[in-house]
């Protein structure tokens, strides 16, 4: 089954990407959430005419998440944890610490863009992923510090 993406999924695609999922997937979870709509011949249709019409729109908002990775290149982060005598973390840094440690920094980054390569359990530097854009991504450093 083909569907449209009306928002971006996590591990599917992003807004106006046009996917194949597995039937069951669409019908039960994609299409009930009004996360996607089947790619019928009118529905592509539209969505080529809307990606014309808001071209200019989507050129903006890249060039805005272009100028926000070149913002976070330099930025250097430091979370702080509660830690054992041995410097393991109680549970693990994840992206809600990541979000909250870049709004202490001033920037105001959604979680959900935020993507670390395994759990961070232990103190040390650490580099996540940051997508403001489908096209546009930027590593940043971070250091976990015992608090």
């Amino acid at each position: 089954m083909e569907v449209i993406l009306k928002e971006d999924v996590i591990n599917l695609g992003y807004k106006n990407d046009i996917v194949k999922v597995r039937d069951g997937y669409g019908r039960n979870y994609l299409i009930p959430q009004k996360k996607a709509v089947v790619a019928t011949e009118s529905a592509r249709k539209m969505l080529a005419e809307d990606l014309k019409q808001r071209a200019h729109k989507l050129e903006a908002i890249k060039n805005a998440a272009i100028e926000l990775a070149g913002k976070l290149e330099g930025v250097s982060l430091t979370v702080g944890a509660k830690t054992s005598s041995t410097g393991k973390i109680f549970g693990a840094v994840g992206p809600i610490q990541l979000a909250e440690a870049f709004e202490k920094a001033g920037f105001q980054i959604d979680r959900k863009i935020i993507s670390l390569k395994e759990p961070v359990k232990e103190i040390g530097k650490y580099t996540c992923t940051v997508k403001p854009h489908k096209e546009v991504s930027v590593e940043v450093a971070f250091e976990v510090v015992a608090e």
